[in-house]
């Protein structure tokens, strides 16, 4: 295009206003016919003082905020607040506060005057326009004019973005109200305090930010590939369930700026506590032993042992990297153990001795209901714990088990298979062994833990083949 110059410095902020003006100039030209009678004026008002003239006037009609009323309804008319996170008071939960300097500020007002915001978000020296504008850099002073006078004025005019409306604070019909008690007395209502409730816009935009970062980046999308592999990885995988609520329907820049980058996508988490509810059928009853039925009907196991056998049947070649892939799935199903153990953990000790699990193994319940042992008549129980002869009894329960299943899917694991899978869950290093250590620590018990293997447990294992 002959009417524009061909090349441009990024090195400063006059050549950044520059770069920007001629980018919104030619995105304009180029919707015009070359002898359109349009292009002069139009190029006309693009230089960068007439245009800085108009954004200074333009400027009064957008304001930047970090908390906006739009959001709560888009006919509401009242107060928006500017107020930079580090500067509110640092509280337990998360709040706006946690942003810190790093944040980003919205705008709302006239969407036909987001330009002049677009504008001062140009960064160069790795501070924005507004950012040097606002400390009074002389080097983006000097970008707005030669005349030092005219730049002030236009400096002046700019940096009102972040200034509060003269008008003062206000409510409006369609906004949310909240009389919130102050004092002992509800009856009183001069104890109430009257709240306007504002969306914080720039906190969330940056979740929106992190959960974009979470779904998309490439750094979650390797822990996610190694995760669905069972592969090891040193990153940590994020992942997150939300619900989307849109805000300004086809024109999300009537909302505010950063609505309209996210194009009206707005990520909701559940405002509610976790509860966690145990049913009385997690406990083994009527059964020999969880590996019965109790604990490979659990939902998490059964996709454990699915995504193993898959594995398995896929002829993987025996070397380093197969027998780590199955270890990561066996180490998964002996974490199952511990998470299921746990869980008994918050009945009171001594269900075990209920007529509806005697017929569960000895080893089971000495395992699976260790609090049992702090009960005052049950000293011969806390011994025959304390004597940790159950727990290889336990490795063998669950290594019997586990070929099983794999037997089932005609995998024979055989003679070695029964010794890897109880070597995996009897492991120093595994969280079964380390909770059984928690466990004597409460209990007063020795923290050596000799996981014996008798005669009996030898011959249940050969049985087992």
């Amino acid at each position: 295009m002959s009417d524009l110059p061909t090349t441009v410095s990024y090195s400063s902020f006059r050549a950044a206003i520059d770069a920007f003006l001629l980018d919104r100039l030619q995105s304009k030209l180029d919707k015009l016919q070359p002898d359109d009678p349009a292009r002069p004026d139009l190029i006309a008002d693009h230089q960068r003082g007439p245009w800085l003239k108009d954004a200074a006037r333009r400027v009064k009609q957008i304001q930047a905020v970090t908390h906006s009323l739009k959001p709560i309804h888009p006919d509401a008319r009242g107060t928006n607040l500017y107020v930079e996170p580090a500067t509110l008071p640092t509280l337990n939960e998360l709040g706006s506060h946690a942003l810190g300097s790093n944040f980003a500020s919205d705008v709302v007002g006239n969407a036909a005057a987001l330009d002049v915001y677009k504008l001062l978000k140009l960064v160069a020296g790795g501070r924005s326009l507004l950012q040097a504008l606002t400390a009074n850099d002389a080097s983006a002073l000097q970008a707005l004019s030669d005349d030092p006078a005219e730049a002030r004025s236009c400096r002046d005019a700019l940096v009102g973005l972040t200034v509060a409306r003269e008008a003062g604070v206000s409510s409006h019909v369609l906004a949310k109200q909240l009389y919130w008690l102050t004092g002992d007395d509800a009856t009183d209502n001069a104890q109430y305090h009257l709240l306007l409730p504002l969306h914080a816009t720039s906190l969330a935009h940056a979740v929106y930010e992190e959960i974009q970062d979470a779904r998309f980046g490439e750094a979650n999308k390797l822990a996610r590939q190694a995760r669905r592999e069972g592969a090891p990885h040193d990153g940590v995988y994020r992942e997150y369930h939300v619900a989307v609520q849109q805000m300004g329907g086809t024109k999300p820049q009537n909302i505010s700026q950063l609505n309209s980058e996210r194009r009206g996508n707005n990520y909701l988490f559940a405002s509610l506590p976790p509860i966690w509810k145990i049913q009385h059928s997690s406990l083994p009853a009527y059964v020999p032993s969880i590996f019965t039925r109790t604990f490979g009907a659990r939902v998490s196991v059964r996709a454990t042992l699915h995504k193993l056998t898959k594995f398995l049947q896929s002829n993987p070649p025996p070397n380093m990297n197969t027998r780590e892939k199955v270890r990561n799935r066996i180490d998964q199903l002996a974490d199952e153990m511990v998470i299921y153990a746990g869980e008994l953990l918050q009945f009171p000790g001594g269900w075990s001795r209920d007529a509806a699990f005697d017929d569960l193994a000895d080893h089971e319940k000495l395992w699976l209901d260790p609090l049992r042992c702090e009960l005052p008549e049950e000293g011969e129980f806390a011994g025959r714990w304390e004597f940790m002869d159950w727990p290889a009894k336990v490795g063998n329960a669950f290594a019997l088990w586990l070929n099983e299943q794999l037997r089932k899917q005609s995998l024979d694991a055989g003679d070695a298979g029964l010794r890897e899978w109880r070597r995996v869950l009897l492991g120093e290093d595994h969280a079964w062994v380390q909770q059984l250590r928690q466990l004597r620590e409460r209990l007063n018990a020795p923290q050596a833990i000799p996981f014996r293997q008798t005669h009996d447990e030898l011959a249940v294992s050969r049985m087992g083949k």
